[in-house]
Order: C-alpha cells, then structure tokens, then sequence
C-alpha cells in the first residue's frame, strides 16, 4: 500500500466517494465521521496522512487540526483541510491552525492524488529522520537537542520579469518582515546555490520565459548540494490544475497561486513558505546531530558507510515500524566477487580504493532512506524500508549491472572489473518477523544464505531467499 490515510467526514457518501478514489491509488483507508473520532483514530491507529473536512457535528475540523499540531505525537502529520465552500479567510485560517495543505470540493482527482504522493513523500522523510536519530540517541551518541533560535529566512523569487518579481518581493515583505527576500533570475538562482550559506527557500513561477522553465530550474536546484534540500515553492496559475501535480511530482515542496500581488495570495504564500521552512531547518537539525553523533563512533572511517554497530539497532526500529504499519521491508547481503586476489595481486590500497567506489557506487544508486552498512571486509548491508520484493529484486539487480558495468580505477592507472554479489531476503509486513536482536539475526541469516546461493550459482547475480530453504 501507498499510505494509510484517515478521512474525516461527518457524510458517509463523502468518505465512500474518498475511499474509491484513494483504493485505486493504492491507499489504505481508515474513517471517522466526528472530530472526537477523528483524534481517537489518529492516537490508536497511527496514519500517514489526515484529510480533514472543516465542517464536523461536534466541532469545526480547523480545530482537530489545531489539537493536532499541539500534540507531540501527532504534531508532524500532514493534515489536508478539506471544504466545499472555501473562502480566502478560511484558507488562511487553515494553514495558521498548521494544516499542511487546503482542497475544495467537488475534489479534481489529479490534484488531489499529487498533494497526498507529496505529502506522503515528506512523512517519509520525517519518520526517517526521526528513526535515525532516535537510534542514535539510544546508543547514546546523540545529545538532546537545545532550543533552536532560528535566523532570519533567506528566500529567492525568481518571478517572468524583475517587474513582476518586484512586485512579488513587496506583496510578501508585509507578512515576512524578518526575512530576506531577494529578487533573482533564472542564472541566478542557480548562483545562489552555490554560496555558503545556500538560500533557505525559492518562489517561483511555473513559467518563466517559457513554458514550464520554473520546473526545469527547480530540476536543476534539487540536482545540486547547496540547493538538494532547500524549500521550493511553484507560483502556478489557479486554472493550470496539471501544471501543479507535474510539479508536485517532480519534486516541489508546495505550490501556491501564481497571483503573489494579491494581499490575501500573498499572505497564503507566507504561511506556506514558514511552515515549509520550519519544516526543512527541523531537518537540518535532525540530519547535523545524526551525522555528529555518528561520524566517528558508528562510520566505517574507509568508506565513510554505517558499520554493524549502528546497523543492528536501526534494523530492530526498521522491524517494529514494518511491524506496526503493515509494510514489508527489503535486506540485501552484498560480497565482491574474488575480493581477495584484489588485495594479493594489487595490495590493500588497490583494495581500499574499490571499496571506497563501492561504497560510493550503492549510495548513489539508492535512495536517501535506504540505509547502507559496511559489515565486513568486502561485506556490505542495504536495508530498504517500505518495500516490495519485486521493486527490491529490480533494485539489487540494478547494483549488480552499474558494479560490473564501469571498471574501477586502481592507484597507478590500473583499471579493474569488479562484480558483486548479492542476496536478498524480505522482512515486515505479513511475516511473522519480530523486532528482537534474534529476529534480526534471523533475517541477516535469511539474506547471507541467499547470498551464498548466489555465489554458487557463479556469482554475480541476485537470489532471493526462499523460506523453504533451511
């Protein structure tokens, strides 16, 4: 399943009509028909997404939304306010209660399911910041965080024409006044990636100087390091419903009205620019402490990869969140193939060099919330949360081809063909796994003996384990 998302809604045919459109997105859905309801659910069924009616017979949804964010269990779900008389006053109020987002009824299908694919990537990334610190925390290599006095934000607008940009920057300087707010084009933009410290966040409209090119530059911002994390918001016009999924998909952090001039759009882009702000700096945070807490005790110093000390209790977490949501997990057991005549026949910098690539190689092919651990010697561990087998077995079989497919360069220009190995075992959802260290033993035996399966059937290549096998 994609997610599971709880609709709310005081109308039974409303909520069937919802749970149609969503089961064929492949969602899990769960209901409620009152806000007392909808809290209750939310506290003993944990969903990844709410999507909340504001007209409710027991109180206004606007308030479960605010209950919501209050509690700090339930404070970073996405919440979708849903209405089907939407006033300007009443989009803004939403998103001062900390609704992630606001949709009118009759709902436009397209829209609505890349809003949800958006939201549900950003949960994800919250769930994996969060499981990597609290494991850190657990093996006490992570302090507790200090109050954070956040500076100023610094945000590009990067609008048609520097009038309409000016424009931009003086509509949305009366809801921002702390802020910095900067007037750019499209090169620079691209500059403002590159200094130090990066821009926080970017506004800009879909269509610059043609067609679709405020997508190609968001493109070319998430592609670079200063930029890969930064908020960016796309000013879409009210009508261009597909424009706004295609950026949606492609990576936007929201979307707004393109009217930026407007005092009420203006204001409803603030709202939205803070919230995603907030949210990108409490990342920043999570990832620094994780990397503080974990670079010298829980790094492998060669490849700069996790090592079993930090695997082990991520995987238990990894187990009881599969445990809990219902989804499968994937684990691949990596070997280099005849890893020991490297050594023997170049010596152990040869060596140490393709372990570096490696480890370089699976990081880049993967993605950022599958962990990657360097086990052993030549040994090398890929979890990959929330994951079917067929997508794992693409994915293994993915590493396999760019490991052989490329030769690595050895000290003194010597290039060598490399293959690896692999074996591939599924953990979580309807199995009986546990999150216990002898259930996660179990699963790393499941996957070693997948990998010795391929070995013998003459390396390079991905065997799946299969539990008829001792």
């Amino acid at each position: 399943m994609a997610g599971k998302v709880l609709i709310v809604d005081d109308v039974a045919t409303n909520r069937i009509v919802l749970k149609v459109k969503l089961a064929g997105a492949r969602y899990e859905t769960i209901q409620a028909g009152t806000g007392a309801a909808a809290l209750r659910m939310v506290a003993q069924e944990s969903p990844d997404l709410v999507l909340l009616d504001v007209q409710l017979p027991d109180m206004s949804g606007l308030d479960v939304c605010r209950r919501l964010k209050a509690d700090p269990a339930s404070r970073h779900l996405p919440v979708i306010v849903v209405t089907a008389f939407p006033t300007p006053e009443l989009r803004l109020e939403a998103l001062r209660m900390g609704a992630d987002d606001f949709i009118v009824k009759p709902f436009e299908e397209l829209t609505l399911l890349a809003r949800l694919r958006a939201l549900m990537r950003m949960r994800e990334t919250d769930e994996e910041l969060r499981l990597r610190e609290t494991t850190c925390q657990d093996l006490g290599f992570a302090e507790a965080a200090a109050p954070a006095i956040e500076p100023p934000a610094r945000i590009g607008l990067v609008a048609p024409d520097r009038e309409t940009c000016v424009s931009w920057k003086n509509a949305m300087a009366r809801f921002l006044p702390q802020d910095t707010l900067r007037v750019l084009d499209y090169q620079g933009a691209l500059s403002a990636a590159a200094e130090s410290p990066p821009l926080d966040a970017y506004v800009i409209a879909a269509d610059l100087t043609r067609p679709g090119e405020g997508l190609r530059l968001m493109s070319e911002l998430r592609s670079r390091t200063g930029s890969r994390h930064a908020v960016i918001c796309i000013g879409v016009p009210e009508a261009a419903r597909e424009t706004s999924a295609v950026a949606l998909d492609l990576g936007a952090s929201d979307v707004t009205p393109g009217r930026l001039t407007e005092p009420a759009l203006a204001e409803e882009a603030a709202l939205r620019l803070r919230a995603q702000i907030a949210r990108k700096r409490r990342h920043d945070r999570q990832r620094e402490r994780v990397a503080d807490g974990l670079r010298l005790a829980l790094v492998d110093p060669l490849t700069g990869l996790y090592n079993r000390r930090y695997a082990m209790p991520h995987l238990a977490r990894l187990a009881e969140r599969s445990r809990l949501s219902g989804r499968s997990f994937a684990l691949m057991a990596l070997d280099l193939d005849r890893f020991k005549s490297v050594n023997d026949t170049y010596g152990h910098p040869a060596g140490d060099a393709v372990l570096v690539e490696v480890a370089r190689r699976l990081t880049m092919n993967l993605r950022q919330v599958d962990l990657v651990a360097r086990i052993g010697g030549e040994e090398f561990l890929v979890a990959m949360p929330e994951t079917t087998l067929e997508a794992a077995r693409i994915a293994a079989e993915r590493l396999c081809r760019m490991i052989e497919e490329t030769p690595f360069n050895l000290p003194g220009g010597l290039r060598l063909d490399i293959t690896v190995s692999i074996g591939l075992a599924i953990g979580g959802g309807t199995s009986n796994l546990g999150s216990e260290p002898e259930a996660i033993e179990q699963l790393i035996h499941q996957a070693d003996r997948a990998l010795l399966g391929s070995k013998a059937e003459g390396r390079n290549q991905v065997t799946v384990f299969q539990r008829g096998a001792a």
